[in-house]
């Protein structure tokens, strides 16, 4: 260490013959050395060439890319990895790269270098990057594509509609546009992504006790049918009876109107908050539907009906607690519906009110089916109907 010891007084003595603008200058010099070197090895680290290098990107998104439009097209122009994840703004970048040390644990550990690793955590890094795409408003996208370069008359009709809408409020591209780029992750019957990301894709059930659908799930009238006898809507709680394979069969309570077939089934009585839809036919089936009481709802005159069916539905998204289906909506509900004005409080209407005035909302927002029918259980439930506290 003695070297070392005497490399650093020899650094720590005042210059004797040095003048103060030499020393300023090389200041500088070094200072231009070490950006630009700095600043090459984080350009070289931009490159699609850098990013796959990482066998799991080259051999699983890469190969994603070569498939779509982004690839190849008629104008010639591809995007590479960087070009849409990483941000051209400096400072964005500084950020992301010290985002990406993330990657790096996982390459170090090897978190998806197989085929079954990646499927496995495709939904989570899929979920990860549309939130920043949806943080940043799709700028990445907006790199290249402008809302107020686009030939609208070139457009179907259709298209018109949507884009000139997302236009209209410089809308993220990425709330229409997922998997643009790469293959969705694989959610069965699922069709809200962000949804399933944060809640989970359920858990084992056991018979006798009770879940909530964590997705509007398809019911059946055995275990082993393929016919669809209706619709098990999100957030119902069933109680399960029988396993077999990866059925479940189950028991939905509720109330129905003693109208037609009395095929919905309602979560209380006297509200129109859906829990299941049966087909014309199965709601004929002898011994499905039990019924115990009867009641008339004063507001319309017509009888209701409190009654429980025993049906069959898949076994996955099912949840042993509802708290993560509400955690979502809500957050759903203040960040999608405050776009045009403060959303009115969820106790703010009753159960039966609440429908209109949230399809009403639709139109200036985009969401899935299963986040609409989600985010409206969530208001009807929490609606002055069952809070007694509110006017």
């Amino acid at each position: 260490m003695k070297w070392f010891t005497s490399l650093w007084q020899t650094l720590g003595k005042p210059a004797l013959t040095l003048s103060l603008g030499f020393i300023a200058i090389s200041a500088f010099i070094m200072g231009i050395v070490f950006w630009g070197g700095f600043n090459t090895a984080l350009e070289a680290t931009n490159t699609e060439e850098f990013c796959i290098s990482c066998h799991s990107m080259e051999s699983k998104p890469y190969q994603e890319l070569q498939q779509t439009v982004h690839w190849s097209n008629h104008s010639g122009v591809r995007a590479t990895c960087p070009d849409c994840h990483v941000p051209h703004d400096w400072s964005r970048k500084i950020a992301r790269k010290m985002e990406a040390s993330h990657d790096v644990w996982g390459w170090l550990f090897q978190t998806v270098n197989t085929d079954e690793k990646f499927e496995a955590k495709r939904l989570e890094m899929a979920s990860r990057e549309w939130k920043r795409f949806d943080r940043d408003n799709s700028l990445a996208c907006k790199n290249c594509h402008d809302y107020k370069s686009m030939k609208w008359d070139t457009m179907s009709p259709l298209a018109q509609k949507q884009m000139k809408r997302a236009a209209e409020i410089d809308q993220s591209c990425i709330d229409c546009h997922k998997g643009i780029a790469h293959k969705l992750p694989d959610m069965g019957t699922a069709r809200a992504p962000e949804l399933i990301a944060e809640v989970g894709s359920g858990v084992t059930p056991s018979v006798g006790e009770s879940y909530f659908s964590a997705l509007t799930k398809p019911l059946y009238l055995d275990a082993t049918s393929a016919e669809e006898a209706g619709t098990l809507n999100v957030a119902t709680k069933v109680k399960v009876l029988e396993t077999s394979g990866k059925r479940v069969k189950v028991a939905i309570e509720g109330w129905r109107k003693r109208v037609g077939a009395g095929r919905v089934i309602y979560f209380d009585f006297g509200v129109n908050i859906l829990s299941a839809q049966l087909s014309l036919d199965s709601a004929k089936t002898p011994n499905l539907i039990r019924t115990f009481e009867e009641k008339q709802d004063p507001m319309t005159g017509l009888m209701w009906e409190r009654v429980e069916a025993d049906i069959w539905t898949d076994a996955d998204y099912l949840l042993g607690d509802i708290a993560p289906l509400w955690s979502y909506a809500k957050s759903t509900y203040s960040s999608s519906c405050s776009v045009c004005h403060t959303q009115p409080e969820e106790a703010h209407f009753d159960a039966n009110t609440w429908p209109g005035m949230f399809q009403g909302m639709l139109a200036f927002v985009n969401m899935d089916q299963d986040t609409q029918a989600l985010v409206q259980k969530y208001l009807q439930e929490h609606s002055a109907t069952f809070n007694k506290d509110a006017h």
